[in-house]
């Protein structure tokens, strides 16, 4: 893998524990409570939170996953027409607190159109936001509520996460 390996594959982990146990410990209702990950890798995260979640209480948590890209205000310049993942959401959201989980935050758009999409189920009772990597130039007031890591990066950089669920490659953050 080319570019600079930023975090391996422990580390991951470590954040994701220490990130549970935050989240677990802010949770008011662990009864109205569920996880909606971003396909692809935010599904991934969302599991692994969900899986260290119901270790600590004890209880079973909802969990869906979200498909964004029909939302996303950026569909018609990204080039090649986009793959298409499934939204499962097999629980009703209405009155519920989410956790929404993706892999990296960077312009804001991605979490906009996720609000977008997952209001559109109905009107949970809060949003809440974890992302595993921030790497800052925002180009929208949208800030995470729980965050693994946090790189500066210009615009033109590339930030990659591969994950054991998603890719043939080594567990890792790389600045390419």
């Amino acid at each position: 893998m080319k570019g600079k390996k930023i975090l391996g594959g422990d580390a991951i982990e470590k954040i994701i524990d220490d990130c549970a146990e935050k989240i677990a410990g802010d949770i008011k209702d662990i009864g109205s409570f569920a996880i909606v990950g971003i396909q692809t890798r935010g599904v991934a995260l969302a599991e692994r939170i969900r899986h260290r979640l119901e270790e600590r209480t004890g209880t079973k948590v909802p969990m869906g996953a979200l498909d964004i890209t029909f939302y996303r205000d950026d569909l018609s310049t990204r080039g090649a027409l986009p793959v298409i993942k499934e939204t499962k959401i097999p629980f009703d959201i209405e009155k519920l607190s989410i956790l929404l989980v993706d892999d990296v935050i960077f312009t804001g758009r991605t979490t906009k159109a996720a609000l977008e999409s997952l209001t559109g189920f109905g009107r949970p009772r809060e949003i809440r936001l974890f992302v595993l990597i921030d790497r800052g130039n925002r180009e929208l007031p949208i800030q995470p509520d729980y965050c693994g890591f946090t790189i500066d990066t210009k615009a033109d950089d590339t930030v990659k996460l591969f994950l054991r669920e998603t890719d043939d490659k080594d567990e890792g953050i790389y600045l390419l």
